[in-house]
């Protein structure tokens, strides 16, 4: 469940053909995501989110604060969004649920910290 979750990050903070391969190879093509901000689905829907994200926020990077939760197929973590090496800006928490192969099929979003 580590790698998913590196993989998850990883995708969120690659741009152009880089994220393309991440989303193709660790995300199912039917997946869905659910956060306070966006409804998505399907690899379209997860790159629209990501470029909204990475153009409100340029520069900035997530990263995994604290320990992974999983059972079964199912991983929940904290993460951070603030520039490299520096205090998040944003904190959340993220739910990943994964298909039958491994692949992220489902992301329940949360934000604990946004910034006014």
């Amino acid at each position: 469940m580590k790698d998913i979750v590196q993989k998850y990050l990883a995708s969120w903070n690659a741009t152009g053909g880089e994220r393309a391969t991440l989303i193709s190879a660790h995300w199912s093509p039917d997946v869905t995501y659910t956060d306070p901000m966006a409804e998505v689905c399907g690899h379209e829907g997860i790159a629209a989110v990501v470029d909204g994200v990475q153009a409100q926020f340029p520069g900035y990077v997530f990263t995994q604060l604290g320990e992974i939760d999983a059972h079964h197929r199912q991983v929940r973590f904290r993460w951070g969004l603030g520039p490299e090496g520096a205090e998040p800006l944003v904190i959340g928490f993220d739910v990943l649920v994964l298909d039958e192969s491994g692949r992220i099929h489902d992301v329940r979003g949360f934000l604990d910290k946004v910034p006014t």
